[in-house]
């Protein structure tokens, strides 16, 4: 069992910045994938950014060249740093955990990212 607490979520204005940070416990062996998807109202959830264990990673077209995805493996950390924000970013952002064998998926409860215009 694998346990994900998200945090670094609130409200800000167009233009700013966040940083969200996911941390990951439990049975954390053979941990692939972090990453980061977010849902908006009405809306299906997304990918926005991943990270494999390598240092592989994939973002959503939407927020390349604005979001930047790291990760710490000994602190079992994923973070998502978040400039220029915009309106269209406000959604809840859930931290996702893949792992390897099984390919079983983790999520997090998320955290809310409201941006004002």
């Amino acid at each position: 069992q694998v346990q994900l607490v998200e945090s670094g979520g609130g409200l800000v204005q167009a233009g700013g910045s966040l940083r969200l940070s996911c941390a990951a416990s439990g049975n954390i062996f053979n941990m692939n994938t972090m990453g980061w998807y977010r849902q908006a109202p009405g809306k299906q959830r997304e990918l926005v950014a991943v990270m494999s264990s390598g240092g592989y990673t994939n973002y959503a077209d939407s927020v390349k060249g604005r979001f930047t995805i790291s990760r710490d493996n000994a602190k079992n950390t994923v973070y998502l740093q978040m400039n220029s924000l915009k309106p269209e970013d406000t959604a809840v952002y859930y931290c996702n955990v893949v792992l390897g064998g099984t390919g079983y998926r983790y999520w997090g409860q998320g955290t809310q990212v409201t941006v004002s215009s």
